[in-house]
């Protein structure tokens, strides 16, 4: 698809200056306009400088740069491993910048828009462990239409400040693609994706943190169980386990356990043993966010669970062989370092 470019990060196979640079060069061609929405911005003195110099000369070449950043609330527990990000480094840069409370539900977004024309997406953070040690995807979009569905969304975010009244974005294609943003339209997207995987007739290709979504676990097992499809996936082995962990101790949503595991043991999906979070720990988490059903292909901050449906996510949908394959060999790769989930 003319337009659109997706780089794949692996845990060990890049350097983070690699991914510092691309982001920067993306950062360097603005002319007018940087609106920036990020969960996670934490960087080493050499990787900071690397990108906070590009957005201090844009704005002293008179680029407008806007940044909104997650930020958990005094005193709460967090939702999730929570961000690194410092609000008086955030403060202390020379344009206007917005601390998004992310308690109860986060401001998971991870996406550059460009002079109202590009969009830089993807399940990445700004952070080294990110750049290096987790597995990600990273899409830019050359498109007006779809760089104004995200303006939509973060002006949402930037006058509001509040999660909850975001993601109310129009999502008839646009340039071949649809947008999607979470809250707004969370449940319509997991519904979207769902029938998408229960449509497809030659593959399904998983990269997800968690599964939990329940129209998106509820057809998987059917999938797995019918065994029609070549289905096929990745998780991140640790946090499956602290989830099926919640579920039993709330009980509420401990339906959802059987679903899971004949997903998990039905199809050849495998898990990343990653490092439980502890403050000063390594991230070193199967961080990817993507389904491929066919030739469609979903990718973007989203995990494939029921908070990620309440969060502010965003997602890319559309239709492109060459990038199906590529993003599903992505995941087949990933898939095959790590060994089946232990239930």
């Amino acid at each position: 698809m003319a337009g659109v470019a997706v780089r794949t990060l692996t845990d060990g196979g890049q350097p983070a200056e690699q991914t510092a640079h691309a982001l920067a060069n993306f950062l360097s061609a603005a002319q007018h306009s940087l609106e920036i929405a990020v969960y996670d911005l934490h960087l080493p003195p050499e990787l900071a400088a690397i990108v906070r110099d590009q957005l201090v000369r844009a704005h002293e070449r008179g680029v407008t740069v806007r940044l909104a950043y997650n930020v958990d609330h005094p005193g709460l527990p967090a939702a999730s491993p929570p961000p690194r990000t410092d609000p008086e480094a955030m403060a202390a840069l020379p344009f206007p910048t917005a601390a998004i409370p992310g308690v109860p539900d986060l401001m998971h977004h991870k996406y550059v828009i460009r002079d109202a024309a590009s969009v830089w997406t993807g399940s990445t953070n700004w952070t080294a462990d990110s750049w290096t040690r987790e597995e990600n995807v990273i899409v830019t979009v050359d498109s007006p239409a779809v760089a104004g569905r995200y303006r939509t969304d973060f002006e949402q975010l930037w006058a509001t400040r509040e999660v909850s009244q975001t993601g109310h974005v129009d999502v008839a294609p646009v340039d071949g693609m649809r947008a999607w943003f979470c809250p707004g339209r969370g449940s319509r997207l997991a519904h979207r994706i769902a029938k998408a995987i229960g449509s497809a007739r030659r593959r399904v290709r998983i990269a997800s943190p968690v599964i939990s979504s329940a129209p998106i676990l509820a057809t998987l097992a059917q999938v797995a169980s019918d065994g029609k499809v070549d289905l096929a996936g990745v998780v991140d082995a640790t946090q499956i386990e602290e989830v099926l962990a919640q579920w039993h101790a709330d009980g509420q949503a401990e339906w959802k356990a059987p679903l899971l595991r004949t997903t998990l043991t039905r199809a050849p999906f495998t898990g990343k043993v990653s490092t439980p979070y502890a403050p000063g720990s390594v991230h070193d988490y199967m961080h990817a966010k993507v389904t491929v059903a066919d030739d469609r292909i979903f990718v973007g901050s989203f995990n494939l669970s029921h908070s990620g449906e309440e969060n502010a996510e965003n997602v890319l949908e559309f239709e492109e062989p060459r990038l199906a394959d590529n993003l599903a060999a992505f995941v087949d790769e990933v898939r095959l370092r790590y060994g089946p989930v232990a239930l």
